[in-house]
């Protein structure tokens, strides 16, 4: 059969189209929860094709109220997996559980106390409110803190059920919240609200963390930067540039999304200074210190969340990932929206 010239470059076109596709590497990450604004950085690197661009072909699980996605890492079914705070990479070390933290896209953990608007003046005069109302994951974690670092007592404790009807109802009530969801449900029932959040009274425990195998480290730590970096990328072009593409995907995998929640939540992510802040400034997203580590493996211990020398902060995290400037030039190029 006889070709043209240009049938024989479309031909060539096409084989190295398929060829580039056939050389990505596969990559299972799961999130912490639904598809919402603060996973924004990677939906951005997966709709805008920077992980594409990366040699990777990722795929984004999603968590969610009936998924936990937490042990699909250590058992091999995910490669990567968006962990809360610090805590449970504790437990991780603690158990004997192989996985790592190789980046922090949180400075600040979004967890927060809030009340209504001017009915407390700080954030330690709360210890002195009737009630809070708090979950249960929170009570055996950053209430512990709460407790030996502000003076709050457990006699206040309430239990909460991720309803606001109770706090709208009495203005005495404070209850915990995650800065980019209760705050704006309150806001939207009417209710102006002050948001104290915890990193900012000294919780100081790293949020969103990444963490992988150790497996995966030791075999393919190219790859691990390549996932790294690019999600770096991600989340620089979606705080300060055309986030479309990311809304969008976002949107398809949760319906209840809408671009007025993202907006918001995207604001209060910039306005709490929630991932470009502290370290971040200097070394860009993702960074994390050994101090930083020690710092808050020393909260954890003075308020009884772990025994003293119970972890290894070497097996905690491994900083070769971040701290390298990565993407901080997309922020100083873009303009910020």
């Amino acid at each position: 059969m006889i070709h043209n010239g240009k049938t024989l470059l479309l031909a060539l076109a096409a084989s190295l189209s398929a060829t580039a596709s056939l050389a990505l590497d596969e990559v299972k990450f799961g999130t912490n929860w639904l598809a919402q604004g603060g996973h924004g950085g990677f939906y951005q690197a997966l709709a805008d094709g920077t992980y594409e661009k990366y040699g990777l072909a990722v795929e984004i699980v999603p968590g969610g109220p009936q998924v936990n996605n937490r042990p699909m890492l250590s058992a091999g079914r995910l490669d990567f997996l968006q962990a809360g705070n610090l805590l449970l990479s504790f437990d991780n070390v603690r158990n004997g559980i192989p996985t790592t933290v190789v980046a922090a896209f949180y400075q600040k953990d979004p967890q927060a106390i809030m009340a209504h608007k001017g009915v407390y003046a700080s954030f330690d005069e709360m210890a002195q409110a009737p009630s809070v109302l708090l979950a249960k994951d929170g009570q055996f974690s950053y209430w512990k803190w709460m407790v030996d670092a502000h003076g709050f007592r457990d006699e206040q404790v309430r239990p909460y059920n991720y309803n606001l009807a109770q706090f709208l109802q009495d203005k005495t009530l404070v209850q915990q919240s995650y800065a980019t969801a209760e705050p704006l449900y309150a806001q939207a029932e009417g209710a102006p609200v002050d948001v104290f959040l915890l990193a900012d009274q000294g919780w100081s425990t790293y949020a969103s963390t990444i963490e992988t195998r150790q497996q995966l480290i030791d075999e393919d730590p190219e790859l691990v930067q390549r996932f790294v970096d690019a999600s770096i990328e991600g989340w620089y072009n979606f705080l300060y540039g055309d986030r479309t593409k990311a809304y969008e995907a976002i949107m398809a995998a949760n319906p209840e999304m809408t671009r007025q929640k993202l907006d918001a939540e995207v604001g209060q992510l910039l306005d709490l200074g929630i991932i470009d802040s502290g370290d971040a400034l200097e070394k860009g997203i993702g960074a994390m210190t050994p101090e930083r580590l020690a710092s808050f493996r020393d909260i954890a211990v003075a308020a009884g969340l772990i025994e003293k020398d119970a972890v290894d902060l070497a097996k905690v995290a491994d900083l070769r990932f971040v701290n390298q400037g990565k993407g901080m030039e997309i922020r100083d190029q873009l303009p910020q929206n």
